[in-house]
């Protein structure tokens, strides 16, 4: 027991000192942040739908380049950006998606990779490294009372689709993390729901909590959180929180 509370006592501070703290991303950009992730050390990264963006942990800009609309949720994974995207509609039945993974150095945000994943149907767009795989997420139809997860190799060869027993979620899932033996997912909604399923993909919790801008994961049950907001010149103008888990409200923002 006493080693069980060591551990999580240096997880909790490791995370303190992580240098992720709350800040303001340098510039404004046309469409709203889809996500961001961190490589766990010292950059974060944005997607905003039709530019990839790096910054410092102080949000000075580091690289950016003009990507595909529409670019989703990202991910970090072993040196490289792992970013859901769609070229077709979301939100429609099968068929009208273009559903793609497209890959990026971390470092020179050069791309390196195209994958496509058709099986997800309803448009790709979000996705992370989860226990050794991929995990995509995406739209949804209205009336359609589960979300799907889309699970693939190292290699995007497609293994498994799961399903999420969440119910109706707005527009479906847009960010997804995994973290602490679970995976959390950001969604739409007035006002916006926080989901949590346990590390084999059973739906567990929902709350009432704003992720659907990004969500990444600093350990000890901690999180940036991505916020957006829309300035007087109709520019996109990005942020970041730090919240921190709370059992009966999802995720709590600490004040800084």
């Amino acid at each position: 027991m006493k080693m069980l509370l060591f551990l999580l006592a240096a997880s909790v501070a490791m995370a303190a000192d992580s240098g992720f703290k709350p800040m303001t991303c340098e510039g404004a950009y046309k469409r709203h942040v889809q996500g961001i992730c961190t490589n766990g050390k010292d950059a974060i990264y944005w997607c905003w739908t039709d530019v990839l963006v790096k910054t410092d942990t102080m949000g000075h800009v580091m690289k950016q380049v003009p990507v595909a609309n529409h670019h989703g949720d990202l991910c970090f994974h072993a040196g490289r950006v792992y970013v859901a995207t769609n070229l077709g509609k979301f939100n429609e039945p099968a068929g009208k998606e273009d559903s793609w993974v497209y890959v990026y150095d971390a470092e020179t945000l050069a791309e390196v990779a195209r994958h496509r994943v058709p099986e997800v149907v309803h448009g790709a767009g979000g996705i992370t490294y989860h226990e050794g795989k991929f995990i995509v997420v995406g739209g949804l139809p209205k009336n359609v009372n589960e979300n799907y997860l889309y699970e693939y190799d190292e290699s995007f060869k497609f293994r498994a689709r799961h399903v999420l027993a969440s119910g109706y979620t707005l527009m479906g899932i847009q960010t997804v993390a995994s973290a602490d033996g679970a995976l959390w997912f950001g969604c739409y909604g007035k006002p916006a729901e926080l989901l949590r399923s346990d590390a084999t993909f059973r739906f567990t919790d929902k709350w009432f909590f704003n992720a659907s801008y990004g969500i990444a994961p600093l350990g000890g049950g901690r999180f940036l959180i991505a916020q957006n907001k829309a300035g007087k010149d109709k520019l996109n103008h990005g942020s970041v929180v730090v919240a921190r888990f709370d059992g009966k409200a999802g995720l709590v923002i600490e004040k800084p």
